[in-house]
Order: structure tokens, then sequence, then C-alpha cells
């Protein structure tokens, strides 16, 4: 099938058309006629023809189709168009961006919160990330057969529904699934984005305006950084409806966190289809109206609205394509974003015992505690007559120690335990001690508990680290900025290849060198230096992969290369998760090989820098 799109001089006669009217499309009847005939006039099916031939007339076809669409995106002009698809497509990557780090900051306070016990600990951060992945693999290919704008209106709007009730459940396993859910619904914005935004591009723009779609990622890790350390810290927004029902703050984070995607939907309502999906499923029509619509609306931003849509070429409608492009670039990224934040907390906490206070033999009669104790150690202590009332226990271990005749009223333990003592006569009320805190034999005789506190007794008060984490990962993200500057600069005039290369084998390097980092200061600056190297590498694939696919496999094939991305996210949530505080070298030495490999094989990737979208 194929059309003519013409917009010809108006004429007074009935039979002309007129200025910028579309000429229509031919009945599928007459080309198969045409493509039947020899000089003869003899029919000749297909099935008679050789095979070579046909492909031969099928990638002339394609061809043709990507150079023809190519001119007509160059006579439809860059310009408010392209600018208003780049900031509503701008916010879906931000609820991407928004989406990965959201698991890392709520992870603690959520699984706290919940009384997860330790055996179920990290469930989360894997769980979110297998639900990106299958979404990306699914979204993608689905994008390909029903359109990029639904298909992102349906992820997007299933991403933002269960991110708000997850704000809301209560026990781990419903969050757990909303987690999922959310997951699987934002893993389609990342395929869906960059295959929409690049098929209204022209070459020559398609690079550079790529890379800065990328900077709306890092402006997702800055809104959640900058949430988090404004957000999460501050226990006291919240409430509770009895001892069922709690709403902290990072609750309020998570439903923060959900603005972004809300945003991008209701924006998404008022943009159009991809004119170039319109054309490979034969929807001619509609392609040309939007391909219109495009050209007006930047005409008239400029100031010519009096120009018309001049375009007087055949399509034909692109036949079977190619096949999928290998890219194998194994991604560590997620596994250092991972590292690098606990790596930090473990030196934080290192630091944190080094100054740990111990008392042995120690014997406190008749005193009355009303203050906290926080970071000590009590062995071989006798506690005769005391009262502990209104205070907290803070990191506080108590061994082979004796309570006699005590009395415990409102006492809160984070992080304490009472390892083989013996309570004699003791009185508890309103306390969070009970026998998960009670171990290693420690016996209880002739003791009363009442009025026990339920449910997981957390506050940020307590969190000597929270917030300079959140911070830190702020400096991180803030790092990327230049990366992102340079590689859009940059991406069409050294090409896509060396940048990629380049900057694969630079984060390799950086990342090597963690191998010396034993402060925490200098964590910090390698985290800044590998986050500003790598986000080059990042937007150099991007672009890469989004030139290499059809249009007909492209949500597909990017989407099948983010759900590969999405598994190394959960290998490294594993892998260098278990490896924290035993060994830097191995996650160092996985993650700087396969930086550099990557790299190097990235060199023998196809260059698409000259390419049309086929």
């Amino acid at each position: 099938m194929n059309i003519f799109l013409d917009a010809t001089e108006g004429h007074d006669d009935e039979d002309e058309i007129y200025e910028g009217e579309y000429q229509g499309i031919p009945s599928a009847g007459d080309k198969k006629h045409k493509e039947g005939q020899v000089a003869l006039g003899q029919p000749v099916s297909d099935s008679t023809r050789d095979r070579k031939e046909l492909e031969q007339e099928r990638q002339a076809d394609e061809e043709e189709l990507a150079q023809q669409y190519e001119l007509i995106i160059q006579e439809c002009g860059h310009g408010r168009f392209q600018w208003q698809l780049f900031l509503v497509l701008g916010l879906a990557l931000m609820s991407d961006g928004v989406e990965v780090f959201v698991v890392g900051f709520v992870l603690p306070s959520a699984e706290t919160d919940m009384c997860v016990p330790n055996s179920s600990s990290g469930w989360l951060g894997s769980v979110v990330y297998l639900g990106m992945m299958v979404g990306a693999f699914f979204w993608g290919g689905m994008s390909d057969k029903v359109g990029r704008r639904q298909c992102l209106l349906i992820c997007m709007s299933t991403n933002g529904f269960f991110a708000f009730l997850s704000s809301f459940v209560q026990g781990y396993g419903l969050f757990l699934l909303c987690r999922l859910a959310a997951g699987f619904g934002i893993g389609g914005a990342v395929p869906i984005v960059f295959s929409f935004f690049a098929e209204v591009l022209s070459r020559e723009k398609r690079g550079e305006h790529l890379s800065w779609l990328c900077m709306f990622w890092m402006i997702g890790e800055i809104y959640a950084s900058a949430m988090a350390w404004a957000i999460i810290p501050h226990y006291g927004w919240s409430f509770s409806m009895g001892s069922a029902y709690q709403f902290h703050s990072w609750r309020v984070f998570v439903v923060v966190c959900a603005l972004p995607c809300v945003c991008a939907v209701v924006a998404l309502t008022f943009m159009p289809e991809s004119p170039r999906f319109y054309l490979e499923v034969g929807k001619h029509d509609e392609a040309w109206m939007i391909l219109k619509q495009i050209h007006d609306t930047n005409m008239r931003a400029r100031g010519q609205p009096e120009k018309v849509f001049t375009v007087s070429v055949c399509f034909f409608r692109a036949l079977p394509r190619l096949g999928f492009l290998a890219l194998k670039e194994a991604k560590r990224y997620y596994g250092l974003s991972v590292w690098f934040p606990d790596v930090i907390k473990h030196l934080q906490a290192d630091e944190y015992a080094s100054k740990v206070q111990i008392h042995i033999n120690e014997r406190i009669e008749g005193f009355t505690f009303n203050f906290t104790l926080e970071n000590q150690i009590h062995k071989n202590s006798l506690f005769i007559n005391d009262q502990f009332i209104n205070m907290k226990l803070k990191s506080v271990t108590f061994i082979d120690s004796t309570f006699r005749n005590c009395y415990f009223d409102d006492v809160t333990s984070v992080g304490s335990i009472f390892r083989n003592c013996t309570f004699v006569d003791a009185f508890f009320f309103n306390t969070d001690i009970d026998e998960s805190k009670l171990i290693d034999g420690t016996e209880v005789v002739n003791s009363t508990f009442t009025h026990n506190k339920t449910g997981c007794q957390m506050t940020f008060d307590d969190d000597y680290s929270a917030y300079w984490v959140y911070f830190i990962n702020f400096l991180g993200t803030l790092a990327v900025l230049p990366g992102n500057i340079v590689s859009a600069l940059l991406m069409d005039k050294i090409g896509r290849l060396s940048m990629l290369g380049g900057s694969m084998v630079l984060s390799g390097i950086s990342c090597f060198f963690l191998w010396f980092g034993t402060s925490e200061s200098m964590m910090i600056f390698m985290l800044c230096l590998y986050n500003g190297l790598s986000i080059s590498a990042w937007n150099s694939l991007d672009v890469v992969t989004t030139e290499s696919f059809p249009t007909v496999r492209r949500g597909t094939g990017f989407g099948f290369c983010n759900a590969l991305c999405k598994l190394a996210a959960v290998l490294g949530n594993l892998i260098f998760g278990s490896l924290v505080g035993i060994t830097k070298a191995i996650p160092i030495l996985m993650a700087s090989s396969v930086l550099v490999g990557g790299g190097l094989v990235g060199l023998r990737l196809p260059d698409t820098r000259a390419n049309v979208l086929m």
C-alpha cells in the first residue's frame, strides 16, 4: 500500500486539490495489479519470483520509507512541538529515575516500620527491579503493536496508582505487591520514551536532543534525593489510628514521589501518537494529520503561519524488518549505586562502633534513668531498685547483667539487646522490651509485663546518618550534570561509539581506584567522579539502542535491552549487597572489568550517527 502526500496551489476548478490538502490513498488492488505484471502483461505470482529479488525489494522499500520520512521531518522543522513533547516525555523519564531511587531511600524505614525480620530484609529492592524488568519487555513490545502514546499512558497510570496505594498499605507483603506492580508499570517508560521522541526528530537533531532528554532521569534522582532529605528524617510528620494503622514520614515521601508520574499522565493526554508508528501500521491518514500538526505548530511559533506543508513524495509501507541487534553491554550501574551508600553506611557504623563506651562490673542502686543511653556495653553489671522512666536505649547491649526490683516505664529500645541477663521481681509498663530482645539465655523471674508497645519503634532521631546519607546521594546525582551536558553537546560531533567506549573505560578506571578509598570523604569523591563519568555511556547507549532497531521492533528491542539492564540491577543487589562489610575486592574488580570490557565491546557496534530511522 502506498500513499501520496501533497500540498499544491489552490485553484477554482472543482476537480483540483486545494492548498495543503491530503491527496488520498490508492487502492491496494491497484498496487497489487502493478506489482503483479511484467513487460508483456503476464501476471507472475510472488511465489515464483526469486527470493533474493523479493528481499532486495523489501530492503529498498524500507530505505525509501526511511529516507522520505526523514525529509518530511526536516520539512516540519524542529520547534515548539518537539519541545512540548520533550517536556512531557521528560516527566515520564523523571518518574523512572524517581522509582529507582525511592526504593533505596524508603528501604530501611519501611522494613523497620513493618517489623521485617533480617531474613526477609532486602526483598523490596529486588522485587521492584524484577517488576521493572518484566515491565520493560512487556510494555516495549506492546508499544510496537498498539502505539507509543497509548502504552505510555497505561504503564504510567499503572505506576502512579500502585505507587500511591503502597503508601497506605500496612502489611509488608501487600507493600511488596504494590511496589512490584508499580515497578512493572514504570518499566515501560524508558523504552517507550526514547522510541517516541526519536521518531519526531530529524537525523541532525537526534543525538543531541535524546541526550538532553536523558537529563530528566538525573532530575528524577535529584528530586528523590531532595525529597528524602527534606521529608523522611522528620519523623513528626506522621499520624496513627491506634496501633493498627501508622502513617509515618517515609509514606509521605512515597506519595510525593508519585507526583511526577501523575503530571506525566495528565500531560500525555494532550499529545498525539507517533506519526512514524501510524505509518508503520498503515494508518496513513492519521500519520499525515499529525505530521501536518507538527509542521503548523512549529511554523506558527516561528511567526510563519502562512508557510504551507509542502510534501510530494511516495511512501511505501515498510515490509518485514531487520532482526534484533545484539547489544552486549553489561550494566553494573545499579549494583554500584546500591553498593556506594551501603559502603558509606558501613564506614559510618565502624566509626560509630569505635566510640562505644564499655562498663564492666558496675553496681548501680536506687538510681533513676530518665535520659537516653547510647552506644554502650554493660557487662557483669548489677542494677538494684533502679527506675528506667521515659527514656531510650539506643544501641545498648547488656551482657551477663542482673536487674533486681527494677521498674521500667515508657522505655523504647532501638538496636538494644539483653544477652544472658537475669530479671528478678521487675515490672515493665509501656515498653517495647520483649522476647526478641531478651536473648542467649536471658531469664525473667517473677516479673510482670503490661501494656507493651506494639509495632516497631522507629524514629529518625535515632538514625545518626539519615540526613548525611540522603545528602551524599544528592551530591552524587548533582555530579551527573556535567556529564549530561558534555554528552549532549558532543554526541553528534565525536559520535555515539567513541563516547560510549570512552565513558565506560574511564568509569571502569575510576571504579578501580575505589580500592584505595579508606575514608568516607574519599568514597564520596569517588562516587561523584564515577557518576559524572558513567552518565555519558548511559546516554550514548540509549541513543545507539534507539537508532539500531527499526520502527516495527524499536519498542521491543529497547525493552529487551532495558530488561537485561534491570536483571543486572537484581544481580547487583544480591552480589554487591551481600559483600558489604566483607570485602571490597570482588565488587570493585567485577565492576571495573565489566565496565572496561563493555566499553571495548561497545566500540564494535555499528555506527548509527548518519543513519535515518528505519
